[in-house]
């Protein structure tokens, strides 16, 4: 499969050199890491709380966890849960359940107990790693689950390894895990990339119910190959062990940072797409140095990004819309940052322009992607010379096509029509666990995944994403978009977060009502609903104008950073009931 459409001659869309398809390797996903530690050594892979990990080290970490979960009964085909924060720890234990064979099955930390205890049963969760500060509550949600064995980590354990925790009998301590025989057996050998599942993730669940995506082990190793390569210039290579690992054979006039040079902060959650393929995978097998921050603290990010000379910032829109209001930011010497690569939701353009006066030497780009693709679908180019474009995710990356179609269904759209963003590719998930109905709604017979998003093609195969159909308001027949207001409002003096949700209305359907934080300035304490309104129904047709404007802290987002405006339309629906 090749991109949707080559780029014209105006927009230089693809990495210079590489070709439109890759070959990916019939390899685990267990075979990055041994790639990786092999090849990096001694150089950091984590850094927590001023405490390293090396590759090295993470590969025989690793083992010894995938020995002692075989030599306990866990093995290929066993789901493991991982119900714990980012932490130097977490990369071992990721990479020990694949090694093992296993399945991992990452856990929001922060789910309610009830929501917790429908995943796990939902998965099949045979074992569950959790955080010792939180078992208390873990355990009352552990009874109508299949989980079998609990094993227990802490903050202990980022600083030391073989540190011990206080537990009740039957509940495991990590560090055994981390201590054992760090022998590679080579126990993933019986693995079948095609089939065997390396992850079993859960949607976000911000429009609706959280499901199961199943992704084999050859889904994973094709989502990070297509990143690596496309955020480096590279191509896939095989060490001389038989390991995946990367070639970089674009030069250092289009990707200055190499491979094995790169240092980041990741504050990305290693339980969703985007932290497990991206922040985690793909680390790993580029030699990055990754900075563990457990908490956004926006102060402690500058700190640390200025300490460690990080060469690129990654993250979900708040992050950048925290980090532009600390205090001198604009005096931090971060002159080492050449990318800044966005995710997980859309980034407001005026967000980028102010990006780009922050971080004059550094590349801004945005993609795009879903936990149903594993991870990446596209990318605006990151090589220097390339052509992005502000307020679009780019383009369809190796082997990935995009076609926009009619949101009630039909044939592909023509370049500038709006529709749902369907996608085709070798990393499209192989379906819902244990809901048939839902995986033949979203992936046809032809193999299209129907994203539920509201895209654009431009002539030059860009993709803009305009809205999500679930949020799509209402109003007396028209077709309201949220994320156009959302647009407007971001570029609104004083105004420092926005979301746009329906009203209930008997006549209209839905009203359009924004939800906005104030900046902690002049201009934000300056604003007014009127004021607001004003600003954004000026500049758009009478129909999409918002009806009232309610002032709050903080705009509700997940621990990945995508707004969860279900939170803000049950209670306008609340409000309205009432």
């Amino acid at each position: 499969m090749i991109a949707t459409q080559a780029p014209t001659p105006t927009a230089a869309s693809w990495p210079p050199g590489l070709p439109r398809s890759l070959e990916y390797p019939d390899v685990p996903v267990g075979s990055i890491l041994r790639a990786a530690a092999r090849r990096w050594g001694e150089r950091p892979a984590f850094i927590d709380h001023d405490v390293p990990l090396t590759f090295d080290e993470l590969g025989r970490r690793a083992h010894a966890v995938a020995g002692w979960l075989a030599d306990h009964g866990v093995g290929r085909g066993d789901v493991v849960a991982v119900h714990i924060p980012n932490c130097r720890q977490y990369p071992p234990l990721y990479y020990g359940i694949l090694l093992a064979g296993a399945t991992f099955s990452p856990t929001n930390p922060l789910l309610p107990a009830p929501d917790l205890a429908a995943q796990l049963t939902d998965a099949g969760a045979k074992v569950l790693i959790t955080w010792d500060q939180v078992l208390p509550f873990v355990r009352g949600a552990l009874v109508p689950t299949p989980v079998e064995t609990v094993i227990v980590t802490g903050e202990a354990h980022t600083l030391d390894f073989a540190a011990r925790l206080e537990l009740e009998d039957g509940d495991v301590d990590a560090a055994d895990l981390l201590a054992a025989d760090p022998t590679d057996r080579h126990l993933d050998a019986a693995v079948d990339p095609a089939t065997d599942l390396a992850h079993l993730a859960y949607t976000g669940g911000t429009t609706g119910v959280s499901k199961g995506v199943e992704l084999p082990h050859r889904n994973v190793v094709t989502n990070v190959l297509q990143s690596a390569c496309w955020t480096s210039g590279s191509l896939p290579q095989l060490d001389e062990a038989g390991d995946v690992t990367l070639r970089q054979v674009v030069g250092e006039d289009q990707y200055p940072t190499r491979l094995g040079e790169a240092r980041l902060v990741n504050l990305t959650p290693w339980f969703h797409a985007m932290g497990a393929i991206g922040y985690l995978n793909g680390m790993v097998m580029g030699g990055t140095t990754t900075v563990i921050h457990m908490r956004f603290d926006p102060v402690k990010y500058v700190e640390d990004a200025v300490k460690h000379k990080v060469t690129s910032i990654g993250g979900a829109p708040p992050v950048f819309v925290a980090l532009l209001q600390v205090p001198g930011i604009e005096d931090a010497d971060l002159s080492s940052v050449r990318g800044v690569s966005s995710g997980a939701a859309p980034l407001p353009v005026s967000l980028i322009e102010r990006l780009k006066t922050l971080l004059p030497n550094a590349v801004v780009g945005e993609g795009y992607g879903l936990t149903e693709v594993t991870m990446q679908a596209t990318g605006n180019p990151s090589f220097l010379s390339g052509t992005r474009k502000a307020g679009t995710v780019g383009v369809p990356v190796f082997d990935t096509e995009i076609s926009i179609r009619p949101l009630g269904g039909g044939d592909a759209l023509p370049p500038g029509e709006r529709g749902e963003v369907c996608i085709r590719g070798p990393q499209v998930m192989r379906g819902y666990a244990h809901r048939p109905e839902a995986t033949a709604e979203s992936i046809d017979a032809d193999g299209w995944f129907h994203s539920g998003d509201v895209g654009i093609l431009d002539e030059d195969g860009y993709l803009s994403i305009v809205d999500r159909t679930k949020d799509m308001l209402l109003y007396k027949g028209y077709n309201v978009f949220p994320r156009e207001l959302e647009e407007i409002l971001f570029g609104v003096p004083g105004v420092a977060g926005a979301a746009v949700v329906g009203r209930p209305d008997e006549e209209a359907g839905e009203l359009p009502v924004a939800y906005v934080v104030r900046k902690g300035d002049d201009a934000g304490a300056a604003l007014t609903a009127e004021s607001v309104m004003a600003a954004v129904n000026d500049k758009v047709t009478p129909y999409k104008r918002l009806r009232d404007v309610v002032f709050i802290d903080a705009i509700p987002v997940s621990a990945a950073g995508k707004v969860l405006k279900r939170e803000l339309t049950e209670r306008e629906r609340a409000a309205a009931g009432a």
